[in-house]
C-alpha cells in the first residue's frame, strides 16, 4: 500500500508479485490506499478484511480490487467495496467480485449483515447487485461520493440467493 500511495506502481507490482494496472495509482485509488493504510496502521487486525487485487482466471490479469471496509462491527455488519479498472468493465468482473465477497461474508463467524452503498446515478453497480438479495434500507451522504443508497442483505440469506 505504501508504494501505491507514493504513486510508485513498479514497486507496488514488485511487492505484490502482480502486474498492477496504472489505475492502481490513480487519484481515486490512492484515496482508498490512504484510508486503508491509516486503518491498518491503527487497527492491524483489520488487514485481512481490506481491499485486495482482483485477478481474473486463468490469464492472471489484475482487473480491479475488492474487499471489506473492515471487520464486522458491533452488530456484525460488514460493508463491501469493489472496483473494476476501466479497461475491464462490462465483462462480468464486478459481479464475480461481489459474489466472492458475499460468499466469504456468509462463511465468516460474526458477520450478520452485508452492506453496500451505491450512488443513485451508478446504474451499472445498481444492476450488479440485482439477484443477490440486497434490500434498500436508506440513504447517506459520503464525503467523497455524495449521496449514496444503502443496501443490505442478511448473511444467512446469502448462500440461498
Amino acid at each position: 500500500m505504501s508504494a501505491l500511495l507514493a504513486g510508485n506502481l513498479a514497486e507496488g507490482c514488485y511487492q505484490v508479485g502482480l502486474e498492477l494496472p496504472e489505475f492502481f495509482v490513480s487519484e481515486r485509488a490512492r484515496g482508498l490506499w490512504r484510508r486503508r493504510f491509516d486503518q491498518v496502521t491503527a487497527e492491524p487486525e483489520s488487514a485481512p478484511w481490506l481491499a485486495r487485487a482482483a485477478v481474473s482466471e486463468p490469464d492472471g490479469a489484475v482487473v480491479g480490487y475488492a474487499g471489506f471496509h473492515g471487520p464486522p462491527d458491533e452488530v456484525g455488519m460488514v460493508e463491501i467495496g469493489y472496483t473494476v479498472v476501466p479497461e475491464h468493465r462490462r465483462k462480468g468482473y464486478a459481479r464475480a467480485m461481489l459474489k466472492s465477497l458475499l460468499e466469504r461474508a456468509a462463511h465468516e463467524p460474526g458477520v450478520e449483515i452485508v452492506r453496500v452503498t451505491i450512488t443513485p446515478d451508478n446504474t451499472a453497480s445498481l444492476a450488479t447487485i440485482v439477484g443477490f438479495g440486497f434490500v434498500e434500507v436508506g440513504e447517506q451522504m459520503d464525503e467523497e461520493d455524495g449521496l449514496e443508497i444503502v443496501f443490505e442483505v442478511p448473511a444467512d440469506r446469502i448462500l440461498k440467493a
